[in-house]
């Protein structure tokens, strides 16, 4: 059968933009019964990463789409909006981040998927260890569970071998949003050390209230760095073997992945900011990271160096601090 010319047109067009476009495929999370319970048990640590959701999506479109803005509309207005109103009254639920964040997520989709699948993780197992109708051997193993099934999804799952710091730190663009945005840098540390933060209590608290006070001393940590200035921001990324090292002792393979996780919000930061990638290749280079953060066999270190990185780079104090101790018996 012959087509008409027109129509033929139309299809090109639509085969064309198919070729081009990202795909938009996803997984479901792990199913299970102890999914939300760390949102029922704990409703003011969950809903700030909300907050946090909202807080990395408008930096990326404000960053990718308004390059030449003045610092300050980041740096001071957008800042104070969310360490002022946004966290202090965080979204009931879950930030749709394609809306915040249209042109980057248009640019870079699959760099939006890639973080989405960690941070399921990073809730995933919030819900498992603050689920106390379980037993606390058969949360361990049902982590590992889930940390396969995150895993299965090669795609988007970060390595869970450590990636070299040289990559955030030694690239062409490296430290360029640092040292344009320092406070906003500081406050995307704080939320990453909040992050691997919390696992601490829910994992070395012996009783459910140890566990519940645990939390509540961890989040008034994060908002002394908040509040504070004597206190202040991490002024290292936190490497979550020093801020949570229970939980990198139980469940090394996920304390690795946040750490990957953490450096690739970094490395797209240092991207979008540096003019020495021009807007034109921005896509290009972010893609080219994501696909050195899913390969788990060059530019790594090895796990006792990962182990010792917070001593190398100046102590965990410099990180925030060791998110949680047990009280003295």
């Amino acid at each position: 059968m012959r087509v008409p010319l027109g129509l033929s047109l139309v299809l090109l067009v639509v085969a064309a933009d198919s070729a081009n476009a990202q795909r938009r495929d996803e997984q479901f999370y792990f199913p299970g019964r102890f999914n939300w319970s760390f949102l029922h048990r704990y409703p003011d640590a969950a809903r700030l990463f909300n907050a946090f959701d909202y807080g990395h999506a408008v930096l990326y479109e404000r960053l990718y789409t308004a390059p030449g803005a003045p610092v300050s509309s980041l740096e001071e207005e957008e800042f104070l909006f969310l360490t002022k109103d946004l966290l202090r009254r965080p979204p009931k639920f879950g930030i749709a981040e394609e809306a915040v964040m249209p042109a980057y997520a248009a640019l870079v989709w699959r760099a939006v998927q890639k973080f989405d699948w960690a941070h399921v993780l990073h809730r995933q197992i919030y819900d498992v260890y603050a689920d106390e109708r379980m037993p606390a051997g058969e949360k361990t193993r049902l982590v590992e569970r889930i940390i396969d099934y995150y895993l299965s999804n090669r795609g988007l799952a970060f390595a869970t071998e450590p990636k070299s710091m040289g990559l955030m730190d030694d690239a062409h663009y490296s430290k360029s949003f640092r040292k344009a945005y320092p406070r906003f840098n500081g406050l995307i540390w704080g939320y990453h050390w909040l992050q691997v933060g919390l696992y601490e209590p829910l994992i070395g608290g012996e009783r459910g209230s140890d566990r519940t006070a645990g939390v509540a001393e961890t989040l008034h940590q994060f908002w002394r760095m908040v509040d504070s200035a004597a206190v202040g921001f991490p002024m290292e990324m936190p490497m979550t073997a020093a801020v949570a090292p229970r939980f990198s002792a139980r469940h090394p393979r996920a304390a690795i992945i946040f750490d990957n996780l953490h450096m690739m919000h970094d490395i797209i930061s240092d991207i979008l900011v540096s003019d020495r990638v021009p807007h034109a290749e921005k896509k290009r280079v972010i893609e080219g990271a994501l696909a050195e953060f899913r390969d788990g066999s060059k530019n790594t270190m090895a796990l006792d160096e990962w182990l010792g990185m917070a001593a190398m780079m100046g102590g965990v104090e410099r990180m925030g601090g060791v998110a949680w101790r047990p009280p003295s018996p």
